[in-house]
Parts: C-alpha cells; structure tokens; sequence
C-alpha cells in the first residue's frame, strides 16, 4: 500500500542538487498520484501525461550536471486550474470557458526556470468563486482528514494535492481567503503575499484588484523558499509592485537565508516590514478579537484551539492586545455585498452572457449579481473602503500583527451542498477583509478538531511584511509540540462508469441537468479518437447530435467525459431515446469509455457537421 508521506520541498531541493535523480523523485511522485486516484482523483482537472513530467526532471538533471544550482531542483508542484501553462488547457473549472494558453504565468515560468517540476492542474470552486470546494464539475475535493467534510476552496485541488503528499508545494490563489482556509482544514501552511508581490500576468481573474496567487506547502521553509522565487517587481502585469520602501528596485527581497527564519528577518521590500521584523526579534504585540468578536458559530472545539494558539504565541514572546475587529468585520461585507461582486462578473462577462447555463448553479448567482452594481453604488463602494482602510491603520498603532482564526469552524460536504451560500459566507468570516485593506497574511496549523479536520490561525500583518510572518510562524511553530497529524482518510472512491458525451448533455446544453441531478463528475474534456463523423440530426428537440464511427476518413470530435456510479448510470440509460443509444467510444488516448452511439436512422435528413469538431462550434454557428 503507498505511504503517503508529505515532501519537503527544501529536502528535495537539496538533494536533487547534490546528485539525486530528478527522474527517480518524478516518478515516484506518478506513482503517488495514481495510487491517490484511487481515494480522490477530483482533486485534479489536468494531469500532464508522464512522459511530459519525466521530461522536465531530465531538463533539470542536465541543468545541475552543467554546472547550476537550482533552488527548486527536481520539486515537484501542482498549479491550481486558473493558472495558465503553455500547451496545456486553462478551464477555470468551466469547460466551456476552457483556452490553451501560449505561454505560461511568470510564476510558472520562474518556478520552472528554478528547477521545479510541474505534474498537473487542480480543481478548484469555478473561477475561484468560493471558500468551499464543492463548486465544480469535477467533482468535489475533501478533507483529507475526514472526507465527509470539505477541503475548503477555492483552491480545493491544490491543497489536497500537498496535504496527500502527491507534490512537494502547490500554487492556489487567494481573492477572499482561498489560499488560507484550505490550508487550515488540510494542516498545511498557506501563503497570501501581499498583493503585488508575486506576478499574477497569466491569472484568470476573479476580482483583478485584488487577487493574489498563493501557495501551499507541508512547512515554514518550502514555503518561504518558493517566495523567494517568485517575488519580484513584473512590468507584463498592471498590478505588479514594486517595494514601497525602495520604488526603484526592480526585485523583492534579499535571498532568505538559513538562519531567517530564526529570529525575524528585516525586510527590505517593506514599507512596514523592516521595522516589524525589528519589533518581532523578541517581545511582540499581537492583536486578537475582543471576546465577544470572537465567533465560532458553535464551534466549541475551534475556540478552545484559538485560545491554545493565543497561548503559545505569547508563551513564543508576544503580548495579546485586544482590538476593535468590527471595522475588518464591515469592511469584509464589501466583497459580496458591494460593488466588487461586479469586478467577478467582468471576469465572465461574456460567457455569461452567451452560455449562462455553462456557469455552475451557485457561481452563476453570484455574478450575476454584478450586473445589477451601478457606477454610483461602486464609486460609494470606493468611498467605504477608504474609510475602512484608515481605521485599519489604526489597528497597526496598538499592535504588530494580528493573530485570527483563519476559519471559525468547519462544514459537512452535505452541509455545504444543502446550503451553499450561507456556510460559505460563515468560512470567509475572518479572511475576505485581507485583501481589500492591503495586507499580508499566512496561515498555519493550529491543531485537530476530535474528527481530525484541521484548524488553523492566520498571522496577519500590514502589506510587504511577508517575511516577518514567515519568521515568526517559525517561533510560533516550534514553541511546543502540537498535537500529532491524524491519518489520512484514504476511503477509495465509489466505482463508477465513464461516459462521454457530445451533445445537447454538455455542460451548459439543454440537457446537462440529467448528468448533474446524477452527482455526474466531469472526468476530462477531450476528443474521440479520428474514427468520428459528426451529425444534426434533423428535427430534435432539444437539437441533438449523432456520433457515428467511420474509421479511415473520420476526425476527433470534442467531448466531455463523466464519471457516474452504477446506479446513476442505469438510470440514465433507461431515459436514452431512440434513434440515440449508449455504446463504447474510443478517445484520443486510445481508452475506451461508454457514450453515445446512433442507429443508421438518426442520419435521415442529418447535416455533416464533422468540420466544425464538436458540437458547441455547431450551435455558435447558428447564432451567427
């Protein structure tokens, strides 16, 4: 059975330079990857095939042997979905949303240029809309502690990806919260940097003001070494910084060294950071919420582990200091109940516009919401935050950094699919409000829940005081031992059927919502192999296709693969209609899938539409 033991990234690292094989540590983290297809392969929207990883750990080991030493040699990584990577397709969680990229996000390009390896793509809440992980047609990732609970999103994929031990460190992004609440839930380290630190050229947008790519790691130092790779000033990305203290700078800080996160390191990117890592060398103040602001929704178990936290960051040299958290509280509200939800709906405006029923349910609520924001209402939007803002300042004379939960509790997958926007709201309770007021923030475990779900705490200081967090999550960390890591629920999943469909049962068609009121779980979107003719079949409702196999002469014809459990499936099948049949289908891979066939009847009358490649092409076609 695999030991799905967690990597280090700075272990790896370390070896890979000093003559360990790339190629061995790529293929063991393949052969993880596919024992955990076994429990959770929601947890991906894209693996890269083999050969494709394998060939990247050669191009490192020719790198090291030709003389470089790489900070990131031989790591293995994930990339949350909404990131781009050339040649590979870019979904957001949203087939009909999908684009192959050209080129990758310069955080892809200066993680691979540092020698880390990319094995794949991770699902995530549908266009980082979400704090849960259950909004996508991939299906739903969780804990991986419990799976009966939620992994937290929207970088769901990512943060089971490291916490299952399947890559060393894994990109996320973080709008609302989406790179913390995972973290915690999963007992991993997330890191928020501040906007602008790291590039987002290459992001799709959730709300491009204030997203931020982040990343989860299994320690302080794998996290702090990946920071040290991507911060740096991007003059490709409009929201990219330069370092407030040092305008002219073209970087971020100075390498971090050994001993950095012992003691807290200066940093010299901060307008705020140097001075704060001065304050944090030995006695500190952090802020924590008065005790009547301190909501746990019921969560008994989620207090007490707050109030353990607050105990060992003051036992690691830190003074508690009771604050006024209800500016943080209003100012939070702005995100989904201000003009911002608009800043979302620009981000899809098309596809929302042309295939709404393309958008998962609860995403689709949301955004269109934005359509509705007046320029009035998002210029009062503006005013609000300003004012906000100057009472967070305030926040930064009485202490040194704040120290919240990072969620108040936890939620049933069952829970969260019955109430979908109510308990979302309740996990953003402590993180939407980091954003909009500019500050840098880092996640990091703070114990198990009886159920083994994780709870976590969030150091939270002013912008660009990074560093000064990572340092002092070091001392936090190591000022006594927490309780041990649970095991991981490795319950397999439920076998199923594959099935691939072509037509009006493609996301956002007519007929979706006989695959979704199934719990139907979006596999891959992919072609036939080139044995296909398609065809309109005349005079359906709603229109259908016929996909009939040829042989030589045929093309590959767009489709999307889902995975249903056996019941689901025969009850599917009962209400095929006829001429339409469910047969085999072969992918372009050569695997062979159940999906829909044709009797010779269903061409009387049809139109070759075989040119167009699928069947969506066919339907933009005739709106045209």
């Amino acid at each position: 059975m695999t030991d799905f033991q967690r990597l280090s990234v700075s272990a790896i690292a370390d070896a890979v330079n000093g003559g360990a094989s790339a190629v061995e540590v790529a293929r063991a983290a393949l052969d993880v990857v596919a024992a955990y297809d076994e429990i959770q392969p929601q947890a991906w929207i894209l693996r890269l095939p083999a050969e494709a990883v394998l060939a990247q750990a050669r191009v490192v080991e020719a790198r090291i042997a030709a003389g470089e030493a790489l900070p990131l040699a031989g790591v293995p990584f994930a990339v949350k979905d909404n990131i781009d990577v050339a040649g590979w397709p870019t979904s957001a969680a949203c087939p009909a949303f999908a684009y192959v990229p050209e080129r990758s996000a310069t955080v892809v390009e200066r993680l691979v240029a540092a020698g880390a390896v990319l094995v794949g793509k991770t699902n995530l809440d549908q266009f980082a809309t979400g704090l849960v992980g259950v909004r996508s047609p991939y299906g739903a990732p969780l804990c991986v502690f419990d799976q009966a609970y939620v992994s937290g999103g929207s970088s769901s994929g990512s943060a089971v990806a490291v916490a299952a031990g399947l890559v060393a460190f894994s990109l996320g992004t973080d709008t609302a919260g989406s790179g913390r609440v995972p973290a915690a839930f999963n007992h991993l380290i997330g890191l928020k940097p501040s906007k602008g630190r790291w590039s987002t050229r290459g992001l799709v947008p959730a709300c491009r003001s204030l997203d931020c790519i982040s990343v989860f790691a299994a320690d302080l130092e794998g996290a702090a070494l990946v920071d040290e790779v991507l911060t740096g000033f991007d003059p490709e990305d409009d929201y990219s910084r330069r370092a407030p203290e040092d305008p002219l700078r073209p970087s971020g800080p100075p390498p971090l060294e050994a001993e950095d996160l012992h003691g807290a390191p200066a940093d010299g990117c901060s307008p705020s950071g140097g001075p704060v890592a001065e304050r944090l060398r030995e006695s500190f103040r952090f802020g924590v919420p008065k005790p009547d602001q301190r909501l746990f929704l019921g969560d008994h178990q989620s207090a007490a582990l707050y109030a353990a936290a607050i105990a060992r960051l003051t036992t690691a040299g830190g003074t508690p200091v009771e604050i006024d958290i209800a500016p943080l509280f209003d100012c939070a509200k702005l995100l989904y109940s201000g003009p911002w939800v608009a800043e979302r709906t620009a981000a899809v405006e098309t596809l929302l516009r042309d295939t709404p029923g393309a958008i998962h349910p609860t995403v689709r609520a949301i955004v269109q919401g934005g359509l509705a924001v007046t320029g009035v209402e998002t210029f009062k939007g503006f005013h609000a935050l300003e004012a906000h803002r100057r009472a967070a300042e305030a926040i930064w004379d009485a202490v040194d950094v704040m120290l919240l939960p990072t969620a108040p509790t936890i939620y049933r997958l069952k829970a969260v699919q019955a109430e979908p926007i109510a308990l979302n709201a309740n996990l953003g309770l402590y993180t939407n409000f980091v954003n909009l007021l500019d500050m840098s923030a880092l996640a990091v475990p703070a114990g198990f829940r009886e159920n083994g779900t994780g709870f976590g705490v969030t150091l939270i200081g002013p912008a660009f005081a990074d560093r000064a967090l990572l340092a002092l999550a070091e001392r936090y960390l190591e000022t006594f031992p927490m309780a041990d890591m649970p095991p991981l629920d490795l319950t397999p999943k439920k076998p199923g059927v594959k099935l691939a469909v072509v037509g009006a049962h493609l996301a956002g068609m007519p007929l979706h919502w006989q695959l979704t009121s199934r719990e139907a779980r979006l596999v891959s979107a992919t072609r036939t192999a080139p044995t296909y003719k398609l065809y309109a079949m005349a005079e359906t409702t709603p229109p259908k296709p016929a996909l009939i196999h040829v042989g030589e002469g045929g093309a590959a014809i767009l489709v999307e693969v889902y995975e249903l459990d056996f019941e689901a499936f025969g009850s599917f099948v009962a209400e095929v209609p006829a001429p339409l049949a469910i047969g085999t289908v072969t992918l372009e891979d050569g695997t062979l899938v159940k999906g829909f066939v044709a009797e010779p009847r269903a061409l009387n009358g049809a139109t070759d539409i075989t040119e167009l490649g699928g069947w969506r092409a066919y339907i933009a076609s005739l709106a045209a």
